[in-house]
C-alpha cells in the first residue's frame, strides 16, 4: 500500500470548518461514519473526486476512480465530525502515517476552535 496525505481533502476540510459545517459530537465514529450504502448513494450523485475529498489519505497504488483508493474518512458528506478526525488521527498513528496523523490533529484543533466560537 502506498498511502499518502490527500492535500485536496485537507483543503476541503479546512474550508468546511471555516464555514461552520462541523459536528463537535461526542461518542464513537462508528456511530457517524457513513456505511457502504451511504457511500454508494453519494457516488450516484457526485464524482469520485468529491468522494475523495472526504478522506485524508489516498492509496496511490489504487486507481483514482475507485473507492479503495481513499482512506481515513472524517465526515458524513455534509459536515466534518470531531470523532471522525479523532479516529483518523488514531488510526494514522497506529499505522505509522505521521503526515496524516498531523493533518488530522491540525484539523481537529481548527474544529475545536471553531466550535468554541
Amino acid at each position: 500500500m502506498s498511502m499518502q496525505l490527500n492535500p485536496e481533502a485537507i483543503k476541503f476540510a479546512k474550508q468546511l470548518i471555516q464555514d461552520g459545517k462541523i459536528k463537535n459530537d461526542e461518542g464513537h465514529w462508528g456511530q457517524h461514519n457513513p456505511d457502504t450504502s451511504q457511500e454508494n448513494k453519494f457516488l450516484e450523485k457526485h464524482e469520485i473526486t468529491e468522494y475523495g475529498q472526504w478522506h485524508l489519505g489516498q492509496d496511490t497504488s489504487k486507481g483514482e476512480d475507485t473507492k479503495g483508493r481513499y482512506h481515513f474518512p472524517y465526515g458524513d458528506f455534509k459536515t466534518v465530525h470531531r470523532d471522525g478526525l479523532i479516529a483518523a488521527k488514531e488510526r494514522a498513528a497506529q499505522q505509522g502515517y505521521q503526515d496524516i496523523e498531523k493533518a488530522a490533529d491540525e484539523l481537529l484543533q481548527a474544529l475545536e476552535k471553531q466550535a468554541a466560537k
